[in-house]
């Protein structure tokens, strides 16, 4: 059974994706220290929030450093929501937030208007497909998944990659273009709740354990 740790650093629906990530056959381990983190060969890191709160939250349980050392090292490593936002540059949400800059980009609001010039609800709550973006999806948590998979989302803002092919996929909203995941290496984050997102979900995190397992001994 492939073992995955979870980053719990008091943020993010901890008890909903670990119950997912058991149902499609993942072995987890909730680690609230960074010694925790020690060998590690996947991490979760969820999220669901402000990001300052998030990041802060994140460094005083001394995570910062394990998670660049393990991003520097291969592991996978797969963010969610404000999760997938820390792993950028830095984030505009009520000020700038330095992040963890392991995928370079900056974390800003969606749009509020239409290309119209119709008012758009923020947040984006609610189920939008998703379409490829600059990355291929073989090799990443998308690749058994269809074009234009439905999943749940609930945020304001959104991860721009720096690098156009670390755009995995986005979503339309409003017939605005939302990024919905990101890919750098072994590294992924999606801005969608997987863990809410019913089959497409479970398949994407078992798509991910399975990833992990490959290269575990």
């Amino acid at each position: 059974m492939t073992m995955l740790h979870i980053c719990d650093y008091g943020s993010g629906n901890i008890h909903n994706v670990e119950r997912a990530l058991v149902r499609v056959g993942a072995e987890v381990r909730r680690c609230t220290s960074a010694e925790e983190l020690d060998n590690a060969r996947a991490i979760v890191i969820p999220g669901v929030g402000a990001f300052g709160d998030c990041i802060s939250a994140l460094r005083e349980r001394g995570f910062e450093d394990p998670i660049r050392e393990l991003a520097a090292s291969g592991t996978w490593i797969l963010g969610i929501c404000v999760g997938m936002q820390i792993l950028a540059t830095h984030s505009e949400e009520f000020g700038i937030h330095r992040g963890l800059d392991i995928i370079p980009g900056a974390v800003r609001m969606i749009p509020g208007k239409t290309p119209d010039g119709e008012s758009l609800k923020r947040p984006h709550v609610g189920w939008s497909n998703l379409h490829s973006g600059g990355a291929h999806w073989e090799g990443t948590p998308l690749e058994k998944i269809r074009q234009e998979s439905p999943v749940y989302f609930v945020h304001s803002y959104q991860l721009h990659p720096a690098d156009p092919n670390h755009l995995l996929a986005y979503a339309r909203y409003g017939g605005c273009d939302i990024v919905a995941a990101v890919r750098r290496g072994r590294i992924f984050g999606v801005q969608f709740h997987p863990e809410k997102s019913g089959f497409t979900g479970l398949k994407i995190l078992e798509t991910f354990v399975s990833l992990a397992a490959s290269t575990q001994t």
